[in-house]
């Protein structure tokens, strides 16, 4: 297995076919002006020594050296082998709610992208810890197993939608079973972070709260939204509203925060409710939560640190250069000799 470190250097591959049409420009230049001095077959016989090979022999090694240099910059990391290590952290499951609600653009962009923000950045504050992803709307679905790959949870995480949980509404109870089946360790600090609207439109969560109490496991709510409320956009293909959510009676539903229920779900695990409106503050607040728990000791597997080979591609290229240096554009007599590349021998 493999990864490129500075993959960015790739756009200095450009520079490749500009050398070639600067090699042939230069060439048509030098055509024209020695056809305009004198005859080219005269030119032959005046410079005999002179190899029609070898120009772009040596343009094919300067390239190459040039490919090779990119490769190194890009620095290509090779690593061979699976290894068990041994980390201390905590398993964090994110429970998301994925109900139509969360299309509500009371918070910019919308409830959901506001939520993906705030996941996403509490993310990158971990160090060892184990993640998971769960969403919910009328029923809870699962999005990612747990795992130590951040970059893994965050593609997950920018890849959900509304239209995932084919039932509509906010089933609380589901995603806090849901999640807490994901602690696939006895022994490790378990927390749950459920991020909602609070509009709880299912049977209620207390059974669920109860089976986390039972296995130790805290849920720290956050919710996004306003009390004031906003409407619910349905979007075109095109993403523009085309018009809003309506109720049985044909009138628009307006969803609001519902703080109470979050306030009441974290509270009965001992963990806390978060106002999910300043970013930089939600981040604060789930690091001061996490720094109170505990962390675990548990085994996980990773593949061993990959090794940079930038160094095998960097020689290759300084090699060709020196190569190119010393490589003359006049023919060379033993080559000549063996008439490999059927260049005619002037009398």
């Amino acid at each position: 297995m493999f990864e490129l470190e500075s993959p960015k250097y790739f756009y200095l591959a450009t520079l490749i076919p500009i050398v070639v049409a600067l090699f042939l420009f230069n060439l048509f230049w030098k055509r024209k002006k020695q056809a305009a001095f004198a005859d080219l077959e005269l030119f032959k016989k005046l410079s005999p020594e002179k190899s029609t090979f070898k120009p772009v022999l040596k343009l094919v090694i300067l390239l190459l050296a040039l490919a090779c240099v990119i490769i190194a910059l890009v620095n290509p990391k090779m690593g061979t082998k699976m290894e068990t290590v041994k980390r201390q952290g905590i398993d964090i499951v994110f429970a998301i709610d994925i109900s139509k609600s969360m299309l509500a653009e009371d918070v910019a962009p919308n409830r959901l992208e506001k939520t993906k923000q705030l996941v996403s950045q509490i993310i990158n504050q971990f160090g060892n810890d184990r993640v998971g992803i769960v969403g919910y709307a009328g029923s809870a679905y699962p999005v990612l197993p747990m795992t130590t790959d951040y970059s893994i949870a965050k593609m997950y995480l920018q890849s959900m939608n509304t239209n995932m949980v084919s039932s509509q509404g906010t089933a609380f109870n589901d995603a806090i079973k849901l999640s807490v089946d994901y602690f696939d360790i006895k022994d490790t600090s378990k927390l749950i972070i459920l991020v909602s609207d609070g509009e709880d439109h299912g049977d209620g969560a207390d059974e669920a709260i109860e089976m986390a109490q039972e296995k130790g496991v805290r849920i720290l709510t956050i919710g996004v939204g306003t009390e004031k409320g906003a409407l619910i956009p349905l979007k075109d293909d095109r993403g523009n509203i085309s018009s809003y959510k309506k109720d049985q009676n044909g009138e628009n539903v307006i969803t609001k925060l519902y703080p109470e229920v979050l306030q009441n779900i974290a509270n009965k695990t001992k963990s806390k409710y978060i106002v999910g409106t300043s970013t930089k503050e939600v981040v604060e607040e789930v690091k001061k939560a996490l720094d109170k728990i505990e962390k675990s000791e548990f085994e996980s597997q990773q593949i061993a640190d990959f090794e940079s080979q930038y160094q095998w591609f960097l020689g290759l290229g300084f090699l060709l250069l020196l190569a190119d240096v010393f490589l003359l554009e006049k023919k060379t007599n033993w080559v000549q000799k063996l008439n490999l590349f059927n260049e005619k021998k002037h009398e």
